[in-house]
């Protein structure tokens, strides 16, 4: 009887062996321990956290845990702040990404032992003690002209009638009036804060350069990119490639976190 039974148990695990190989391929499902940490989205100036919808819709629809910070761009220690909160809240291990000033921002904030890579989307990425205004200051001959007005009680915005051309040129016409119209104001204290302890020499980079910036020229951007020694992908793209061409923006960052963490959601 035990042997009829060893056997009937060794024709069950055949046949179930069997109909594994012939039948349709099941993807594994990675366990919650497998799986990469947080995906922490940080915007740049003018701007709020609601440009990243589409990224972040491509993030989650991919498995992927995300949170967007929304900096009040009054200061860069602020926005510093703002985001390490974020990180601090965030499950596992971070990638931080930053748009524009938001390089600014997680090149300060991405000290932080959580945060395992930093990803650059046509943005800024200073060196110790530079700003936005020393880089800006320092820009090539023929960069165009930044269509900022002067400040009110400290707060700048862009011209809106100048807004889509210099910032959004790729974008659907209603999404960058909408943008030009709901521009969050940024503090002249930002565009003067300075970066103490660059996370880029100490931590992996990714950077997206825009090839038809016209906020940060894109010689600019391959400067600080080829400085911090990030890997660099080049796309066809305004300023607000991460509005336009979401796709592209969401895989850069998606290689990021796979090659910083060696894991990969699906």
């Amino acid at each position: 009887m035990r042997l009829l039974s060893a056997n009937r148990l060794l024709l069950v695990m055949m046949l179930s062996a069997g109909a594994s190989a012939v039948g349709p391929a099941v993807s594994a499902v990675a366990a919650p321990s497998d799986k990469p940490g947080t995906i922490v989205l940080v915007h740049g100036a003018f701007v709020d956290g609601s440009g990243w919808a589409d990224v972040y819709r491509i993030l989650r629809r991919d498995g992927y845990k995300v949170v967007i910070v929304q900096n009040p761009t009054t200061s860069l220690a602020e926005d510093v702040a703002a985001t390490r909160r974020a990180i601090a809240a965030a499950e596992g291990r971070v990638v931080l990404v930053g748009h524009s000033y938001g390089g600014v921002v997680i090149t300060e904030a991405g000290s932080d032992p959580k945060v395992s890579a930093l990803v650059y989307v046509a943005a800024f990425a200073p060196d110790q003690g530079e700003s936005v205004a020393s880089i800006v200051a320092g820009a090539p001959p023929g960069a165009p002209a930044l269509p900022i007005l002067p400040p009110v009680d400290g707060l700048l915005l862009l011209d809106r009638a100048k807004f889509s051309a210099a910032f959004a040129a790729d974008v659907k016409p209603e999404i960058a009036r909408f943008m030009a119209d709901s521009q969050q104001p940024w503090g002249a204290q930002a565009l003067e804060g300075k970066v103490t302890t660059p996370a880029w020499r100490v931590k992996p980079s990714w950077y997206l350069i825009a090839k038809d910036d016209h906020m940060i020229p894109p010689p600019a951007q391959r400067m600080m990119a080829k400085r911090a020694g990030a890997t660099v992908r080049d796309v066809a793209a305004s300023h607000a490639v991460y509005v336009s061409q979401p796709g592209v923006v969401a895989s850069l960052i998606e290689e990021a976190v796979t090659q910083s963490t060696g894991r990969a959601v699906r």
